[in-house]
């Protein structure tokens, strides 16, 4: 169990220094065809459905290979 809390903190480290360091590296994070974003005058509603897919696709991938 710690060693899985010593990963994930090395990743949100890696991914923390990614954004601060380079913000435009994850710019069309939450732009992608099938992100849903809805404005109004007096609302706004984003659905990221695509966004979703490809960070659970890819935790599937990184979670299965650190299983075996």
């Amino acid at each position: 169990m710690a060693r899985w809390f010593v990963v994930a903190g090395i990743i949100l480290i890696v991914l923390g220094a990614i954004l601060h360091f380079a913000p435009s590296f994850l710019n069309w994070f939450g732009k992608l065809p099938g992100d849903i974003n809805i404005r109004s005058e007096g609302s706004r509603v984003f659905i990221p459905i695509t966004s979703m897919v490809i960070v659970s696709i890819v935790l599937t991938i990184v979670l299965n290979l650190f299983n075996r």
